[in-house]
């Protein structure tokens, strides 16, 4: 089944805008209230639809490896939550640890889970922002179609849409069929 036949609703870039700052202002809010580095969860969502019954089983099985990947690591958290939008699930953790520790940890989690590719997993620390792959020595991601750094494919739009939403749709699929 696709993605688009299990369409909640579609979104525009006004909203997908208006939903990024209202994260960004979100992050802010738990970084002054928390004083410990974030981990900002969102899933990579091309195209309008940003809201599907396979989206959400995506973002709930990135929500339980995540919260797995602390628990085995003994990390305490201070506050999650997860935000089921429209706009597509976004997911907060306020993690009592160092943050390039975590950014390392979550690296490694979506390079070995067999959907994390499609999961993006942000680290923000107080005082330092957001904590890249390349402070690590990680290259960037690449193109879920060809060997291309994601965000050239991305921003010269190199793939119909289509063809990536069907990738996205086929991992998805193969993953929790195997399940």
């Amino acid at each position: 089944m696709s993605i688009a036949e299990q369409l909640h609703s579609t979104v525009t870039l006004d909203e997908l805008l208006l939903a990024k700052e209202r994260r960004a202002a979100r992050q802010e809010a738990w970084l002054s209230a928390y004083r410990q580095p974030l981990i900002s969860l969102t899933l990579v969502t091309p195209g309008p639809v940003k809201d599907s019954a396979l989206y959400r089983r995506s973002m709930r099985a990135a929500v339980a490896a995540c919260d797995g990947l602390l628990r085995t690591r003994g990390w305490a958290t201070a506050a999650h939550q997860v935000f089921w939008l429209d706009t597509g699930p976004e997911a907060l953790w306020a993690v009592n640890h160092a943050g390039a520790e975590i950014k390392a940890a979550t690296v490694a989690l979506e390079q070995s889970h067999r959907i994390g590719r499609l999961w993006d997993i942000d680290v923000i620390a107080p005082g330092e922002g957001i904590i890249g792959r390349d402070s690590l020595g990680h290259n960037g991601r690449r193109c879920l179609l060809c060997d291309q750094p994601a965000h050239a494919c991305s921003r010269s739009r190199r793939h119909p849409l289509e063809q990536v939403v069907e990738k996205i749709e086929d991992l998805l699929d193969g993953y929790f069929s195997a399940k």
